[in-house]
């Protein structure tokens, strides 16, 4: 009987597995509660109107379509039956496996102050992602109508609450689109009086960069006009703005980069778990007391960096997935001997709206314009296909020349902008 895998989640990790299990003698299905894979690392160039959705998400069907092994299935996960490896889904359905492996990724955390999400939303899904662009367009369309000061300055100030590489980004694109792009398109306000105002609780943004290079990006920031607050923790977020320190500050958007907690996968399966809700692994990406069982990506937590936990980010899930995949081939092969995985750390890169950018790839590290190109190379290289490659750089590109984006569409909701 073919060997079944299971593959819970179509994210980096997931599809690393699905690609690396090519030409094995298996049949694999994946589950998602979605029916598209997304390229995260671009998803807040949606937010701030730069990118449209088609040129990050690609569906999942078509990414299989020649892969006659691989059955998709839509549908939400709600419990797995380890003692009789099956799947259970929300809606009462299920699905047994030889092998399972979960790669559901990561969701907002708000550190127990899950009541701030309505005021202050994360950056993890397209619907995140145009909810996000509907709410910084709408602000400028109420304050265009707005008489009122107070209210219009309100309207006008937008906070990201955390400093690390998705802070950073947004806070970045923000400024640009206020400072930059919307100018000439409003009459009766001047966009580029808008506050973006970036809080970090740490001493520094960036702090998985050195030093030097986060003092870069935060000088970039403050040429771009980003305030940025540091050594301050936000205390509540509401309707009406934001508290960090001892402050309040008036604002009508609120985002927030400023922690991840894990999926439900460790509940689902019963397996111990860290304060983020990643499972705890084995060496090799097993789950405890269930070698059929593996956990990757953001789902799980693993010190396989030199001692230290593996960061959540694309290329240490795309490892993890090529990982499971060869021990899965090995393992049908009569190989059961346990694989130890071992991170190895590419670097990390972070840009500072369209002009400038910070890499660190360890001995190499660059910073500015020619930062900025390697970064844009680096994304591009590995979107997926040849047309979304070309789309999205020349999306760039226009941006780049003309300064003017076409992805300013107000979707979702009410149609109509209110003053208040």
């Amino acid at each position: 009987m073919t060997h079944h895998v299971v593959v819970v989640g179509a994210g980096f990790g997931g599809l690393a597995v699905t690609h690396g299990l090519a030409g094995a003698d298996v049949k694999i299905t994946i589950i998602d509660q979605r029916n598209h894979h997304l390229f995260q690392p671009l998803l807040y160039q949606v937010g701030t109107a730069s990118l449209s959705t088609s040129e990050i998400a690609w569906p999942i069907r078509h990414l299989m379509r020649r892969r006659k092994e691989v059955t998709t299935l839509l549908g939400e996960v709600g419990g797995i039956d380890t003692q009789n490896r099956r799947v259970l889904l929300e809606d009462g359905g299920e699905t047994p496996y030889d092998t399972l492996v979960l790669a559901t990724g990561a969701r907002h955390a708000y550190f127990g102050h899950d009541e701030w999400e309505p005021y202050a939303p994360g950056l993890k899904t397209l619907e995140d992602a145009t909810s996000i662009r509907r709410r910084i367009l709408l602000s400028f369309e109420r304050a265009e109508r707005e008489s009122d000061a107070e209210r219009r300055a309100a309207l006008l100030t937008f906070v990201i609450v955390g400093g690390g590489p998705t802070g950073v980004e947004l806070a970045g694109a923000i400024a640009e689109l206020a400072h930059q792009n919307l100018p000439p398109e409003y009459r009766h306000i001047d966009t580029r009086r808008a506050r973006v105002v970036l809080i970090e609780a740490g001493p520094r943004i960036l702090p998985s960069f050195t030093e030097d290079l986060s003092a870069y990006a935060h000088a970039s920031l403050q040429r771009l006009g980003v305030e940025i607050q540091l050594g301050q923790a936000v205390r509540e977020c509401s309707g009406q703005g934001v508290m960090y320190g001892d402050r309040t500050l008036a604002a009508k958007v609120i985002l927030w980069a400023a922690g991840v907690r894990a999926s439900s996968a460790a509940a689902w399966a019963g397996l111990p778990a860290d304060n983020a809700g990643r499972a705890k692994v084995a060496a090799d990406l097993t789950a405890p007391g269930h070698p059929e069982i593996f956990v990757i990506g953001d789902t799980a937590t693993v010190n396989a960096w030199q001692g230290r936990p593996v960061p959540g980010i694309a290329p240490a899930a795309k490892q993890q997935g090529m990982h499971v995949a060869r021990t899965i081939k090995l393992r049908l092969s009569g190989q059961t001997t346990p694989r130890i995985f071992r991170y190895r750390h590419a670097g990390n890169l972070a840009t500072i709206g369209k002009r400038a950018a910070v890499i660190d790839f360890g001995r190499i590290k660059a910073r500015g314009r020619l930062a900025w190109w390697i970064w844009g190379l680096a994304h591009i290289y590995f979107l997926i296909g040849v047309r979304n490659r070309l789309a999205v750089a020349l999306s760039w590109l226009w941006i780049y020349v003309s300064g003017s984006r076409s992805a300013c569409l107000i979707t979702q909701g009410q149609h109509r902008p209110r003053s208040s």
